[in-house]
């Protein structure tokens, strides 16, 4: 191909159709959205399709083709079935970003299996078996790339975060484990680590000043992250940019994890 169109032509995700999880808002509506700007037709999903209005306006306000689903992550008979149809209607779906997550901050000596099953049931398990379903399509057409939302709790531990950092830690482990089996498919998979980016899961956090002033101080490029950046990142490991990578976990933190 000619050389000077290559720079913009591995990031085109035209022809391309993407599943995003938990797609109504803050990171989620973010990642669909560049996706939908990169050319891709993505299907967006949240428990309540009543959710995704905002996101479907966005994305159509620029021309983007969207489609809104239902979709809860963690009643996985009722996720399959809902995947089938999905399948049935839209046909081959070649990118998977699983995004769908909950968090509930808790002291880890008063926690209940209760919380411990819903965190872990909606970032992992149910981000599992989404992956596995669409895996088989994606087998039979010998690509796709399969993007797990990860978090910087995969790799440090947050105090009263103890049930999500280990769904999130557990997503990095399957993250690996995916892309060295699924490799000879042609599929690939990794993950994005998103930093402290303020959103409505991670506002606990943030009602706290001192808190933040804190944590500014540990963050080499001095800020939180704004969701748009997520969208490059999330758009590179989709298409032929990435086509040789397989299997990492990109973090999106402003500097912390090299500066810890």
């Amino acid at each position: 191909k000619d050389g000077k169109n290559m720079g913009t032509e591995i990031f085109d995700l035209n022809g391309k159709t993407a599943l995003i999880t938990g797609a109504s808002r803050g990171l989620g509506q973010a990642i669909a959205t560049g996706l939908a700007e990169a050319g891709a037709r993505v299907l967006v999903t949240s428990r309540n399709i009543d959710g995704l209005k905002e996101t479907v306006s966005k994305i159509e306000t620029f021309g983007g083709e969207v489609v809104p689903i239902a979709l809860d992550v963690e009643n996985v008979p009722e996720m399959k079935k809902r995947l089938e149809s999905m399948e049935a209607t839209c046909g081959n779906v070649s990118i998977l970003v699983n995004n769908a997550g909950y968090e509930q901050v808790c002291s880890s000596v008063d926690l209940d299996e209760v919380l411990w099953d819903k965190i872990n049931n909606v970032n992992l398990k149910g981000a599992f078996f989404c992956a596995q379903h669409m895996a088989r399509s994606m087998i039979q057409f010998g690509t796709g790339s399969i993007i797990n939302v990860c978090s910087l709790t995969s790799y440090v531990g947050v105090p009263t975060a103890v049930p999500y950092g280990s769904s999130k830690s557990g997503m990095l482990g399957m993250t690996r484990a995916l892309a060295a089996e699924w490799a000879p498919h042609g599929i690939r998979v990794n993950g994005i680590a998103p930093g402290y980016f303020r959103t409505e899961l991670t506002d606990a956090f943030y009602q706290d000043d001192e808190w933040q002033k804190a944590m500014l101080e540990k963050i080499p490029l001095g800020s939180f992250g704004d969701a748009n950046d997520l969208k490059g990142a999330t758009v590179f490991l989709a298409g032929d940019a990435s086509r040789y990578v397989t299997g990492q976990c990109l973090a999106i933190d402003g500097g912390y994890l090299a500066s810890i």
